[in-house]
């Protein structure tokens, strides 16, 4: 049910990494708020799909589920169904850890490579493995390569 949860709000939590990652770079780049070329064009952007950050999406997704996933229903007592708790958790996990991300420049330069930048990106798989291995060093995982799975 937790899967099916973060499925569900993949469409909507997205787009969220990516404001998030827009103001950071305002924020930092640029605190007065001044126009050119380039923030312009950051600002501008809105994208057709947003296919390059599902990798790290689903790397998140498979992390909270090994740290925090259980495989027993725990009960409720509030009147709230589990698919509901689970994306309320899954929801306020994703967007602190986002603040967290967001705060490391790296990490908002592969963003912006992997979505305003993607059609003059040489290599963008470049920056989906530097935001691959941003993640994992945060959290202190490693990915199996010969079974998939992650360890800790």
């Amino acid at each position: 049910m937790l899967e099916q949860a973060q499925l569900q709000l993949m469409r909507h939590l997205l787009p969220a990494l990516l404001d998030k990652a827009k103001k950071s770079y305002e924020f930092h780049h640029n605190p007065l708020g001044l126009t050119d070329t380039f923030t312009a064009r950051i600002r501008k952007f809105v994208p057709k799909d947003f296919k390059s950050l599902e990798e790290f999406y689903f790397i998140l997704a498979g992390i909270y589920r090994f740290r925090y996933g259980t495989n027993q229903l725990e009960l409720l007592w509030d009147g709230t169904d589990h698919l509901e708790k689970y994306s309320k958790d899954w929801t306020e996990f994703f967007y602190k850890s986002v603040d967290q991300f967001c705060a490391e420049q790296l990490f908002v330069q592969a963003v912006l490579d992997l979505t305003v930048f993607l059609p003059e990106n040489d290599q963008p798989v470049l920056s989906g493995a530097r935001m691959q291995n941003f993640i994992l060093n945060r959290f202190k995982i490693k990915i199996s390569k010969q079974s998939g799975y992650l360890a800790a």
